[in-house]
């Protein structure tokens, strides 16, 4: 996707929330009057998420029919997916969808530009795995001055990565691609390709994309994420629900929480298998498998994890803000972990601590 076409999506997402906003009244997540009615009727919930192993507890958690199981038989699990968070904020906000994995940032945009009304962040889903690789010439900062780097989509977690560990360098970037390096929004499959062909120097990518780009294209890692956070704990995929839905129907979002939990735990006990469901899924998705090194390699790097690491949401709104791409870093609200403590109760485990 060219630079154009993702400003012309951002402004369209923008648009999006706030006619969202507009409609969603008081907003909050308190149940609704409509709830109990809504809890025995039949539901569709409509599930977004990547066809990426950042994504694998959502691959895994559909293919092995854990979400559908644990959500119910009155509700009908309908699935899309995307390329990047603006995209499935889109959707997300254009009500053709309800629960969506998505990276933080847009996650938090989509909280802001709704003016805290639409949208909750329920879970986490996967912490580390994304990263800047570049042509084995580039050796640092320094020899980025006038060159091309690539990442998902303006306004991606990754792209936010990116502006913000390229400003802290003294090199400038803006949304139209201008300042010191230009930066290209691009689907990850485009982004390998136009490495692979000289056409870009760079790319700050999530799994399996960092691995691909460095065994496939013939790049080097520049830059771990993990490297830049403390403990290298960091969200790269999070779980977020439009607040309407959330109201409307609780009971369908506490078993679809618990239906995370168990693809959690079943990606970490069972790490062979998994990988196979989710490279199976991706070739499904995308019409080509991935490499089974590419997948180990790629899964080394990717922590499965329910916890929203609510810490470290401030930071990366700092940072969103920093680049001029968030107004305001109020996260108040933003984060609503009791569906997530009831799932965890019921599976005997320990809850999260609430922001």
């Amino acid at each position: 996707m060219g630079a154009s076409s993702g400003r012309r999506l951002a402004v369209a997402v923008v648009v999006a929330l706030g006619l969202v906003a507009a409609a969603c009244g008081s907003g909050g997540s308190k149940p609704t009057a409509n709830a109990a009615a809504a809890s025995s009727a039949r539901v569709d919930l409509r599930l977004g998420y990547f066809p990426n192993l950042t994504h694998a507890t959502a691959l895994v958690g559909v293919a092995k029919g854990i979400f559908q199981r644990d959500v119910g038989s009155k509700v009908t699990l309908q699935t899309k997916t995307f390329n990047a968070g603006p995209a499935a904020v889109e959707a997300l906000f254009a009500n053709s969808l309800d629960i969506s994995f998505v990276g933080p940032n847009p996650a938090i945009n989509a909280f802001q530009k709704s003016k805290g009304e639409a949208v909750r962040l329920i879970a986490g889903a996967t912490s580390g795995g994304a990263g800047l690789v570049v042509k084995p010439s580039i050796n640092g900062p320094a020899d980025l001055e006038g060159k091309k780097l690539a990442t998902p989509q303006l306004g991606n977690t990754q792209d936010v990565a990116l502006r913000s560990w390229l400003k802290n360098n003294g090199l400038s970037t803006t949304t139209e691609g201008g300042g010191d390096v230009q930066i290209l929004p691009q689907d990850n499959s485009q982004t390998l390709d136009t490495f692979k062909s000289g056409q870009i120097d760079g790319a700050w990518v999530p799994e399996p994309w960092t691995t691909r780009l460095v065994q496939d294209g013939k790049g080097k890692l520049l830059v771990n994420e993990a490297d830049l956070w403390p403990g290298g704990r960091f969200l790269t995929t999070t779980v977020i629900v439009r607040t309407a839905f959330l109201n409307d129907h609780p009971d369908v979002v506490r078993n679809f929480l618990k239906g995370l939990v168990e693809a959690t735990d079943y990606a970490n006990q069972n790490p062979a298998d998994a990988q196979q469901v989710a490279n199976a899924s991706i070739a499904q998705l995308t019409g080509r498998a991935l490499s089974a090194p590419v997948v180990s390699a790629a899964w080394k790097n990717l922590t499965f994890t329910w916890d929203p690491l609510a810490s470290t949401l401030q930071k990366e709104a700092d940072d969103a803000h920093a680049v001029g791409l968030l107004a305001d870093t109020n996260l108040k609200g933003f984060v609503d972990v009791k569906p997530l403590g009831a799932a965890l109760k019921s599976a005997g485990k320990p809850t999260v601590a609430a922001p």
